[in-house]
């Protein structure tokens, strides 16, 4: 019946518009000129009114940030990590919770825009059985929904707010934008000496730093970022017919029961500020699609089945318990007693590039895109806890003080564990201009308060290198001297 009438109504339209045209030409006078042409145009913006489809107006336009990766590489960064992650995390085996949860996630993709949707990219759902309020999404569409975040939300569309914006960050390829944002290069997104609970990692950063590391780094965005998933979410939960003030009330439900701590999910989602407001006045814009049922029987029913099971671990303790990530270390064996630094040197030449002289009890492990030297005892699958890391990155930016800043933010970012506890200092490495800077933070390898020391220094072009030093800070005391040598006796081959 409503497209009958539609069709009557631009039928007549037009038959109107025919009339004014044949009257028009009938008297030429100005007057009715001007009379014709209203008629005309009223005519004209009633049918583009009624032939349009409804949309939101005044919404938030978003546009996808610069990216220089494939969208291969998205895929291939976000299946290599969610294997690791299904093999550290445990995943809860319900059938009919994770059917629901899939179902949600389904409905929320398939209104995606059509300008962020990508036939690459396989968007899937499982759910962890951790107790944090937490849920995250690796590129290339991976999600995992922690039971706790599934127990603490009121709604199925607050929860359903959260799976909206981790899936933003997913179709605007968020991940790699920020890498190439950063001026991060390597071994396809590896970052400098990337440091997980303060010890050091070097290499093929993803597949070498284990799941726990690999959901914060991928979900630790810039504020920017924040906004953006915030509000493609917001637009997406309208299509899919989800109320997107949900979204902005999970912010609340989240903070309320946090028990006095920090929301997992907020501390690893830098707030962009008034949040809850921006999100509820983007709510105002938009137009919810009709016909979208919430099935809230289903999702109590799911609720009270989780409050029912045994309480589940926290991230923390599921850490101290998670199976290590493979890599070039890997062959190691971590030791509680590890021997001092040898007061004896041996020279080596990291990278064909630098040579430096290190302790002559010290192995050397070779990454693609960096070199390693730890003690025996010292290295393992998860990394190195004392010694020191050698690489290079390359930098759109020729300003040392700069890469250097980014190149710190993105361990920061991905380490929330993680403190800066000096300022930049400058320093001359191999008689070259650089900077330095500490950070400390607690291993979950060692379980105590470790010492990292970053030093930065300029290369040539756009490349600049960095020496990454990690050692318990009870310890620092026998790594002083070896440190200091090894700095000192930088020298350039090239």
């Amino acid at each position: 019946m409503a497209n009958s009438k539609l069709i009557s109504i631009i039928t007549n339209a037009a038959e109107c518009v025919f009339l004014a045209k044949f009257e028009f030409s009938m008297n030429r006078g100005s007057a009715m000129k001007r009379i014709l042409s209203t008629r005309i145009s009223a005519v004209i913006v009633l049918t583009a009114m009624l032939i349009a489809p409804i949309a939101s107006v005044g919404q938030t336009t978003i546009t996808a940030p610069k990216n220089k990766y494939g969208v291969q590489d998205d895929v291939k960064l976000g299946n290599d990590n969610a294997a690791l992650v299904e093999k550290q995390f445990p995943i809860l085996n319900d059938a009919d919770a994770t059917r629901y949860v899939e179902r949600v996630g389904r409905r929320l993709v398939a209104n995606i825009p059509p300008e962020f949707r990508r036939s690459e990219f396989n968007y899937r759902f499982k759910i962890v059985n951790a107790s944090d309020i937490n849920a995250f999404a690796l590129p290339g569409g991976p999600m995992f929904v922690n039971r706790g975040m599934i127990e603490a939300a009121r709604s199925e569309g607050e929860m359903a707010g959260v799976m909206a914006h981790e899936i933003s960050h997913v179709a605007l390829r968020h991940a790699t934008a920020q890498q190439t944002k950063q001026s991060s290069v390597g071994n396809q997104l590896g970052v400098i000496g990337l440091v997980l609970g303060g010890y050091v990692l070097g290499g093929n950063a993803g597949a070498q730093m284990g799941a726990i590391g690999a959901a914060a780094w991928m979900t630790k965005y810039s504020r920017e970022y924040e906004t953006q998933a915030d509000m493609l979410g917001a637009q997406i939960m309208a299509s899919a017919g989800y109320d997107p003030r949900d979204l902005a009330n999970m912010f609340k439900t989240i903070e309320s029961q946090s028990k006095g701590g920090a929301p997992e999910w907020l501390s690893s989602h830098p707030d962009p500020g008034n949040r809850y407001e921006n999100i509820n006045r983007e709510a105002q814009a938009l137009r919810i699609a009709p016909g979208g049922d919430v099935d809230a029987a289903q999702f109590r029913r799911i609720q009270e089945r989780f409050r029912s099971l045994p309480p589940a671990k926290t991230m923390a303790e599921i850490q101290k318990t998670a199976p290590a990530g493979g890599g070039t270390a890997s062959g190691g064996t971590y030791s509680a007693t590890v021997a001092a630094p040898s007061s004896r040197t041996k020279s080596v030449v990291a990278g064909g590039i630098i040579s430096m002289s290190v302790p002559s009890n010290w192995t050397e492990i070779n990454d693609p895109d960096s070199t390693q030297y730890a003690p025996e005892g010292a290295y393992g699958s998860s990394g190195i806890t004392r010694g020191a890391i050698v690489g290079a990155v390359n930098s759109q930016s020729t300003d040392l003080a700069r890469a250097s800043q980014d190149q710190v933010d993105v361990l920061l970012n991905g380490n929330s564990y993680l403190r800066k506890t000096t300022g930049y200092t400058s320093v001359t490495i191999g008689g070259r201009r650089g900077l330095s800077i500490s950070l400390a933070g607690i291993s979950p390898v060692t379980h105590k308060n470790e010492q990292v020391n970053i030093y930065t220094f300029q290369g040539t072009g756009g490349t600049f290198y960095y020496i990454a030093t990690v050692a318990p800070a009870n310890e620092a005391y026998r790594y002083t001297n070896a440190f200091r040598r090894l700095v000192n006796s930088v020298r350039f081959s090239n």
